[in-house]
């Protein structure tokens, strides 16, 4: 998914001064290389899962959730499932008070049919459009933040432990076993969760096996398999921390009557 460098934005990666404003359909496994606007852009998935990587970490979103992707950050696109991608560009010029960093929300039945009718028909800069853009740009503002960002680390010894856990997020070894691999003590490991990613090692590790989790779900893992090669010791306890982190269990995510409602 690389433009001749990484995910980072620091080589190569292709800058694009508007913002389009579109329906894609990707299919699983497509990709979006890495690139940037001069632009904001709201990102929806009205369907599928998307994963969206920074050098600031991933975001992944599911028909109930947004992605705000502010001028200027480098970001590649990643489909799991057969994806329908809304993309709506905001003019860089628009006020956007706290929205300086990627954010991760709620879609509200407002903000969902805002997005749609934004990229229904393709519209010139009018004054109704300009109306409709700024009123998206406040419900998003204001809409409920969602769970989906996955912090990315910035030391080497992180990114180490860190990579371990996202080639094999079942690994199930503790913070003490994991630091002997990279050479580094449980203490010290423990302090760099905190001081780069602003969470426990625990934290970290399940949000890592809920984001492999829902790309798993999408691309039709049934909830025991998913589980497993997540790292839970049974469905059972799957189901119970993904219910915590989005108001649903694995089956009624993937339930299509429930996904569809979400559609148009």
């Amino acid at each position: 998914m690389d433009a001749g460098g990484d995910h980072t934005g620091r080589i190569d990666v292709r800058t694009q001064p508007i913002a389009p404003t579109s329906i894609r359909w990707l299919d699983r496994g497509d990709s979006i290389d890495t690139h940037r606007h001069s632009d904001h852009q709201v990102v929806y998935p009205a369907s599928g899962v998307l994963t969206i990587t920074t050098d600031r970490g991933s975001w992944i979103a599911t028909p109930t959730s947004v992605i705000w992707v502010p001028s200027g950050v480098a970001h590649a696109h990643a489909a799991h499932g057969e994806l329908e991608l809304h993309l709506v560009g905001v003019p860089a010029t628009t006020a956007t008070t706290g929205l300086t960093e990627p954010v991760l929300r709620s879609v509200t039945p407002l903000l969902r049919e805002l997005i749609l009718e934004c990229t229904r028909v393709a519209e010139a800069d009018t004054p109704r459009r300009r109306r409709l853009v700024a009123v998206l740009v406040d419900q998003v503002r204001s809409a409920p933040p969602a769970h989906g960002h996955l912090p990315a680390p910035t030391s080497l010894l992180l990114r180490d432990v860190c990579g371990i856990l996202a080639r094999d997020p079942a690994d199930s070894r503790t913070l003490a076993a994991l630091g002997r691999d990279v050479g580094a003590s449980e203490r010290t490991l423990s302090r760099l969760f905190h001081a780069e990613l602003g969470m426990t090692f625990p934290q970290w590790r399940t949000r890592l096996r809920l984001h492999h989790a829902l790309e798993l779900l999408a691309e039709g893992g049934s909830v025991t398999s998913v589980a497993h090669r997540c790292g839970w010791s049974s469905p059972s306890a799957f189901i119970d921390v993904f219910r915590r982190a989005f108001g649903t269990t694995p089956s009624g995510y993937r339930r299509p009557a429930a996904r569809a409602a979400l559609r148009t």
